[in-house]
């Protein structure tokens, strides 16, 4: 038999080595395990199945009045430059 086939041979039985550095998910771990999608619980679960939300965890989001903003609120793509006389003390 010649070396390379019996090398060949070798190589499809040799198993490959699992990567200790693999995504955990829920199917290679524990039965009870569950991952999640990396966010905060808003509540918890009750023994008959259902979820209660509590108020406390739920975020809260404090936005300012923006009446009279001179600002708009999204950016042209096409920004044109404007030279003002700030700018140009600076340059020099």
């Amino acid at each position: 038999m010649p070396l390379g086939l019996m090398l060949g041979i070798g190589r499809t039985f040799r198993r490959k080595r699992t990567s200790s550095l693999d995504i955990l998910s829920s199917k290679r771990a524990p039965r009870d395990y569950y991952k999640g999608k990396n966010c905060k619980p808003t509540g918890f679960h009750t023994r008959k199945g259902g979820y209660v939300i509590q108020p406390e965890k739920l975020p809260n989001y404090v936005v300012p009045d923006l009446t009279d903003f001179k600002l708009k609120p999204y950016v042209s793509q096409v920004a044109r430059e404007i030279k003002t006389a700030e700018s140009t003390e600076t340059s020099k």
